[in-house]
């Protein structure tokens, strides 16, 4: 089986304004009010961008090497709520957002699942994380660390791969992250698949959990929403949590949070990968990030 597993894809602000279909460009962001300046700064760094863009576009050339290397599934940090909804979460300076009938951008290039558990999936709150839920649904995308209920956000998304198997993906949100701990889910709230700790103890309790999902032959995915944006470091309570679920069984961590990506680690002959970046942002021509 052989996975295409990405960091965070976010396709909201000046990319949504540059799909076929966008939202209402105001943003609340303590410097930037409208998302097509998002826009603007990418053509003085490129040159002009000829709108509306066709799906396949924003994928640059990933999608003819996903093609050319036979990938089984295609797994996603889905870090854009798609919504038109107009009710953004108070008291927080970014908010993404992508008008749902952009969706085909996930569908043109076939993106299996999708990872939920993040700290942007709320940002237009219950409402947007609803329609966002409708939205991957109708167009058959799975998904897994959010929900109407922590039940549904503990859930794994399921995907069938013929004459290969079966992979279960869980994806996991730590406060670290930015998480806001207001968003847990819980068995009366909407919410996202929130960590308690990364202590080894939530790690083995992590694993337990998601083994009880599994059947003969199905592979495990960890995917983890962690750590700050930025720097290289990856803090020993992450690896000691990684190395936890490897030991009991996990297949694949599958980590992010980073604006780039970080070292990758084989422990036990399985594959931990602690950041894998931004894969789709709108951060052309902006500077005084490089490290």
């Amino acid at each position: 089986m052989r996975l295409f597993l990405c960091g965070d894809v976010m396709t909201g602000r000046g990319i949504d304004q540059a799909l076929p279909h966008s939202v209402d460009p105001v943003l609340h962001e303590p410097f930037v009010c409208d998302a097509r300046e998002y826009v603007d700064l990418a053509e003085k760094a490129n040159g002009p961008i000829l709108r509306p863009l066709s799906f396949d576009y924003i994928w640059g050339d990933a999608l003819p090497e996903l093609e050319r290397f036979g990938t089984d599934l295609r797994i996603i940090n889905l870090k854009t709520p798609m919504t038109s909804t107009e009710t953004h979460w108070p008291d927080k300076e970014i908010h993404y957002r992508m008008h749902p009938l952009n969706i085909g951008c996930l569908s043109t290039a076939g993106i299996n699942a999708c990872a939920l558990a993040n700290n942007h999936v709320l940002d237009w709150g219950y409402e947007g994380l609803s329609e966002t839920l409708r939205t991957l649904d109708a167009a058959h995308i799975c998904r897994a660390g959010a929900g109407e209920d922590v039940k549904e956000a503990a859930a794994s998304a399921v995907i069938d791969v013929p004459d290969k198997g079966r992979a279960l993906l869980f994806s996991f949100g730590s406060t670290a992250s930015g998480i806001p701990p207001g968003w847990r889910a819980t068995s009366v709230s909407p919410g996202v698949n929130l960590l308690d700790d990364l202590s080894e103890a939530t790690a083995s309790r992590t694993a337990n959990q998601m083994r009880q999902f599994q059947h003969s032959g199905e592979v495990l995915i960890a995917s983890i929403h962690w750590g700050g944006n930025w720097g290289y470091e990856i803090r020993r309570e992450q690896i000691a949590f990684a190395h936890r679920l490897i030991r009991e069984g996990i297949a694949v961590i599958h980590g992010h949070s980073s604006h780039h990506v970080k070292a990758i680690e084989v422990f036990d002959g399985r594959l931990i990968l602690y950041g894998c970046g931004d894969f789709l942002t709108d951060y052309e021509g902006i500077s005084g990030y490089e490290i």
